[in-house]
């Protein structure tokens, strides 16, 4: 069954597109959600126009996150911190502070945007990664120092 989808789908489909998906995902699980609109003869001509249209907005919307990950890729963000002697901080760097350092510096990113692969408990550098889009994830530099 072929459908017009009305919202992202992580793993489906960006809002615009047209895709093809079985009939009982469509019917139990799209449909029910208002996530997509099914496609027929006599809808066809006006979703393919709305297709066309939401296209053009998608490229602007790639050349502006493009330059953003350039952007975010050039960054170091420096936190200063409470710590014991020997390095550890006395709790943890999270991706909230890192969702503020990144705002004050003119980027606001969304927390759950902000990929911390290890908890951010001592001092020096730390890499973390900025999810854009599911190909564009700049990595920025965290380096945490002693207050």
């Amino acid at each position: 069954m072929r459908v017009f989808l009305k919202q992202d789908i992580e793993k489906v489909g960006m809002a615009g597109e047209i895709i093809r998906v079985s009939d009982g995902f469509a019917r139990n699980f799209l449909f029910p959600k208002s996530l997509a609109v099914e496609i027929t003869p006599q809808n066809a001509s006006f979703y393919q126009k709305q297709v066309k249209e939401v296209e053009h907005r998608k490229e602007v919307i790639s050349n502006q996150t493009s330059m953003l990950a350039e952007r975010i890729g050039s960054m170091t963000l420096t936190l200063k911190r409470k710590m014991h002697d020997d390095g550890k901080l006395y709790g943890a760097v999270g991706q909230s502070e890192i969702a503020e350092a990144l705002a004050e510096k003119g980027v606001n990113i969304a927390k759950n945007n902000i990929v911390v692969a290890k908890s951010i408990k001592t001092k020096g550098s730390h890499e973390v990664i900025v999810k854009l889009t599911s190909r564009l994830q700049p990595r920025i530099t965290v380096t945490i120092l002693p207050e």
